[in-house]
């Protein structure tokens, strides 16, 4: 790909959208035209993984909750079809619910570095595509599952990688998202970015989790450096003080605004730099669902979010 193509074809902008976090001036200015509700507030269901409901009752309670929107994860999904049901029947329930499909959780191999596991990997990708395509969703999380560490001498091979499966989501209308993981393969932003814009596709974007990127060691300042207003969705939890942030694991995360994530700071940027995707709280903590009904914890999950969100802007 020549440069010029390669400028023409990617449209992740490094742009400077602020010279740093906006003033309290600023912030004030942007509450007085700010909607009553600026995002929508969704549910991975990883949240409610510990009560193992099927998916037609994961929709149920989330809809009952209050949330605006919700991520499946593609194993709930396909022992729904293999007990009867169909996609058609999700789909309905989604919008009986008053749901938006963020995004669907899946993890094929798309990335291996073992040719054969790559193949059905992206097989696996294009079937997921498009059963997000019939169930309405326009997302899919792309974790870079099949590579146990990342080689930077390689980064240009993941990046035709993650091509492949952004021209496979084409077809089916459906974006894949580079998704970072803390404590993966795949923890750094900075390679995050040079593989997003290595691939030079228009379609390339990525999910980002503040947990994930506090456990990478990523800088929040980073963020400065991205168009954060194409990003359709953001991970929002947090994460406590201690473990050291090497030793935390995916059950230390707490409820949004119960850490020490600087949300004051974070959530003004994105929201003055055009962020105006959904947020959907990941845990999986499952501390909260042992002390807690289903209806308990949801509640409190989405109160402590609109709560922190609110106070934040």
């Amino acid at each position: 790909m020549s440069r010029k193509k390669f400028l023409e074809t990617s449209t992740l902008a490094f742009a400077g959208l602020a010279a740093g976090f906006p003033s309290s001036a600023e912030r004030n200015d942007n509450k007085q035209n700010m909607p009553s509700k600026p995002y929508r507030i969704s549910l991975n269901t990883s949240t409610i993984r510990t009560y193992q409901f099927p998916v037609e009752k994961q929709i149920e309670v989330c809809g009952a909750a209050g949330f605006d929107g919700i991520e499946l994860w593609v194993s709930d999904i396909e022992n729904y079809l293999e007990k009867g049901g169909a996609l058609a029947d999700i789909k309905k329930m989604l919008q009986d619910n008053r749901l938006v499909l963020e995004n669907i959780i899946g993890f094929a191999q798309w990335a291996s570095d073992d040719d054969q596991r790559r193949r059905e990997g992206l097989l696996q990708m294009q079937q997921e595509m498009e059963m997000t395509a019939h169930l309405g969703g326009r997302y899919i999380a792309a974790p870079m599952m099949g590579v146990r560490r990342i080689d930077r001498g390689k980064l240009e091979d993941y990046a035709l990688r993650y091509r492949q499966i952004l021209e496979i989501g084409q077809q089916a209308g459906v974006i894949p998202l580079l998704e970072l993981w803390g404590s993966g393969a795949l923890y750094s932003l900075a390679d995050t970015l040079h593989i997003a814009v290595g691939a030079g596709h228009p379609d390339a974007n990525f999910l980002l989790d503040f947990y994930h990127l506090h456990r990478g060691g990523n800088s929040f300042d980073s963020l400065k450096m991205l168009n954060v207003a194409r990003l359709p969705l953001f991970h929002i939890n947090d994460y406590p003080a201690s473990p050291p942030r090497e030793q935390l694991n995916d059950s230390d995360r707490v409820y949004p605004g119960d850490g020490i994530c600087p949300f004051h700071e974070i959530l003004p940027f994105l929201f003055n730099s055009g962020f105006n995707g959904g947020f959907s709280v990941e845990l999986f903590n499952e501390a909260y669902c042992k002390q807690q009904t289903p209806e308990q914890m949801l509640a409190t999950t989405l109160e402590k979010t609109k709560h922190l969100i609110t106070n934040s802007l």
